[in-house]
């Protein structure tokens, strides 16, 4: 058996283990988005909340919902047009469905995700802009098309009401941008030094209008993996507004609410996309081992063909960092059909938010499970999941 087999199989041997968390405590490394977060994300919440819709661990779950004859809960979805009818608040916290039940059912998608960013203010954008683009986004991998969200804010003693008010103003505008309601929340405040300011929880609602059925383990041979733009933006704009290095550089977070431009690429390929990613926490290579190991393929990517901005790339050179895995808030992956690729491309390049998209790589069936990366100076590499917390914390 030569080297390079042997390396193989010690990857899939690990990779069968039963996930461990091994730590008493939790770490940073446990939010980074890498191994620990992956390990802890299976061995405690999938452990304890496991069903079918939560196995798979997408980025939102994907709800049937059906009519019933007591006109009850099923409500999501309702009249012919697939709309929903107005809303009712109610006291305590939530909101009610009104008009009739839905006829037939429908498909919606729902999600949630949390952010604790810091600073809160940055170039680009805040947290509030960033919580309801987030969310957006998450929604928009599924496929759907977001209609409203929840907003839960947990606030420090001490924090100032004009950054309140500010950051509220930003949710409002970016919530407006996206075509989304924000019908319901929650307040907490705690003692002064238990919060870093400002947290915020958002859940969205989003309806399926297409008949596509979009996963990490629907990739297969023959496929071409697209990004949507320049990746590490976010990351690099977070790292150096936090003052942290010595570095100036005109970098502004890439977050912007991606479901239009999605729709234009399902518009495009409407039988052909397989898999759809928001490339955030732990960044592009993240995603791309995800998408191996669930659909037991290899993705080879052309390093060469990444699109990285020459600021980026100035900042992850000074910094020794890859940015394959700095996040991103503006930006995904699509695994699509390799025949339809080009056209998808082009649909794509012809919205704003997508100028830049470019296919990075392929999907191959050998071997298995893992990422390679085809180097400029002719070299191949493994590119693997993050270990541990190498990277300053950027939500």
């Amino acid at each position: 058996m030569n080297r390079e087999q042997q390396v193989l199989d010690r990857i899939e041997r690990a990779r069968r283990r039963k996930p461990v968390v091994r730590e008493e405590r939790i770490t940073l490394a446990h939010g980074a988005g890498g191994k620990a977060t992956h390990t802890l994300i299976e061995a405690v919440f999938l452990e304890a909340f496991r069903n079918p819709l939560l196995a798979p661990l997408e980025d939102g779950a994907t709800l049937h919902l059906a009519s019933r004859g007591d006109g009850e809960a099923h409500r999501l979805v309702s009249g012919e047009d697939g709309e929903a009818h107005r809303l009712a608040a109610v006291g305590d916290g939530g909101a009610r469905w009104l008009g009739q039940p839905a006829h037939g059912g429908g498909r919606v998608a729902f999600t949630t995700d949390s952010f604790v960013v810091s600073p809160l203010f940055f170039p680009g954008g805040d947290i509030g802009d960033l919580a309801v683009n987030g969310t957006v986004n998450d929604l928009a991998m599924c496929g759907a098309r977001p209609r409203y969200l929840s907003a839960a804010f947990i606030l420090e003693e001490g924090f100032p009401v004009a950054d309140l008010r500010r950051i509220a103003a930003s949710m409002a505008a970016a919530a407006m941008a996206a075509g989304v309601a924000i019908v319901t929340g929650d307040t907490k405040v705690v003692q002064r030094g238990k919060a870093d300011g400002c947290y915020i929880t958002t859940t969205g609602v989003g309806v399926v209008e297409r008949p596509v059925t979009l996963s990490a383990s629907g990739a297969r041979p023959g496929d071409a993996v697209i990004v949507s733009g320049p990746i590490g933006e976010h990351g690099a704009a977070i790292m150096l507004a936090r003052g942290d290095f010595d570095i100036e550089a005109p970098i502004a977070s890439d977050t912007a609410p991606l479901h239009d431009l999605v729709s234009a690429l399902l518009d495009a390929a409407p039988q052909q996309v397989r898999t759809l990613r928001d490339a955030t926490r732990g960044g592009v290579a993240t995603i791309l081992n995800e998408v191996a190991v669930a659909s037991e393929v290899a993705v080879v990517v052309e390093e060469a063909a990444v699109p990285v901005g020459p600021e980026v790339t100035g900042v992850c050179e000074l910094l020794g960092l890859d940015p394959l895995y700095v996040a991103c808030e503006g930006r995904f992956v699509a695994v699509v059909d390799g025949a339809c690729a080009d056209r998808a491309v082009a649909a794509m390049r012809a919205h704003p938010l997508g100028a830049d998209a470019t296919v990075i790589g392929t999907v191959r069936d050998d071997p298995p499970g893992l990422v390679l990366l085809r180097t400029a100076i002719g070299g191949t590499r493994i590119v693997d999941v993050l270990v541990g917390d190498p990277l300053p914390r950027i939500c």
